[in-house]
Order: C-alpha cells, then structure tokens, then sequence
C-alpha cells in the first residue's frame, strides 16, 4: 500500500468515523487532487480558527477550484467546521474540501 492509499484509507476512516457522508470515490479523487501537500502535517489539515487560512480556502478552492463566483461562503465553510466536530484537531482538507464541493453540488470537478 502506497502513502497516498494509506492516507485515503485513513481519512474514510475518519469520514465513516465522523458520519460525513462522503463517498469513498470523492474522498480518493480530492485526495489526489490535493497531491503532495496531504503528506506535510500543517497543509494535510484546516484550521477553522485561522481566518487566513479560511480566507486562502475561499480564494483557493472555492473560487479557483470549484469556480464558484458568489454564494454564502463564511457560513459554507463555518458549517463544514461544525460538521467535522469543533473538538476534532485533525479536520483533514480533503475531508473538508469535499465537504465543500458536495455542499456547492461541484464534485463533477473531480470526475
């Protein structure tokens, strides 16, 4: 089993674990979406009491990715912080980014 297999593998794990709903086909696609960065420890997970970094995940994925151009953003990714539990230290980005792109009906961006 590859490192990438062995993250995918951990964060269905903990998309089962959490009751996310997500598919393991859209946790793998994101997953490899997200490349090399899902192997450094601070750029593997998001931090919902950093607005920067939520501000780089609006930019980022939300309008660069998914290319969305409006929406409630702030209360998208507020909720998917909630979602993920506010007592769970490792809300993983490709868990949290497909959160996203299944919140905005965007998961053909990974097919």
């Amino acid at each position: 089993m590859t490192k990438t297999e062995q993250k995918i593998a951990n964060y269905v794990k903990n998309a089962n674990d959490l009751g996310l709903g997500l598919s393991e086909d859209l946790i793998t696609k994101v997953t490899k979406g997200l490349g090399p960065s899902i192997h450094n420890k601070d750029a593997e997970t998001v931090s919902c009491s950093d607005q920067s970094e939520l501000d780089r995940v609006k930019t980022n994925f939300l309008q660069k990715k998914l290319g969305l151009d409006s929406g409630d953003f702030d209360s998208a990714i507020k909720e998917v912080c909630e979602k993920m539990g506010s007592s769970n230290r490792n809300k993983y980005r490709a868990l949290f980014y497909a959160l996203l792109a299944q919140k905005f009906n965007k998961e053909s961006i990974y097919s």
